[in-house]
């Protein structure tokens, strides 16, 4: 079974949750404008975000990278199906999946498919080469089926 790091329900307060709420939509905020839009004591705030970062709240903090300006213009959600009596891969079906450039996020689902792997891609010769060599050729995968992504919606993290 894939390995996703189980983190247990925290109690957030008002204060946490407005931090939370700033923070998602600039992770790159001081600590001293964070203090000041929460109206606390930037130690106050300091001890509060590392709480959360230390209970797991709060994952990472990363840049959100347009695909398309770093030459990816493609995007493909690729469902796989892995054969019966393939359960025993399914980590290392994620972590090799991990592995690969292209893919941008791999979701293992409960449902039809198994799998669903987010590829960002410059043409649709890349989608067809993935596919057919990581996919196709690998024996624990039953079946796949792609969808282009022709444009979304991100939220952004949950607050």
């Amino acid at each position: 079974m894939p390995t996703t790091k189980k983190v247990q329900p925290v109690e957030l307060d008002q204060q946490d949750r407005q931090m939370l709420q700033i923070l998602s939509s600039n992770g790159r905020i001081s600590n001293a404008d964070l203090a000041a839009a929460l109206d606390l004591a930037p130690s106050t705030t300091l001890v509060r975000l590392r709480r959360l970062m230390d209970q797991g709240v709060i994952q990472s903090f990363s840049a959100d990278i347009s695909p398309s300006a770093i030459g990816l213009e493609l995007q493909a959600l690729i469902s796989v199906t892995l054969r019966a009596g393939a359960r025993a891969n399914l980590a290392d079906f994620m972590k090799t999946m991990q592995e690969h450039p292209q893919v941008v996020q791999v979701f293992f689902l409960g449902g039809q498919e198994d799998f669903m792997v987010h590829v960002a891609v410059k043409d649709s010769d890349e989608v067809r080469e993935f596919v057919l060599a990581q996919l196709s050729n690998n024996p624990v995968v039953a079946n796949t089926r792609t969808n282009l992504v022709f444009d979304h919606f991100h939220k952004g993290p949950i607050s």
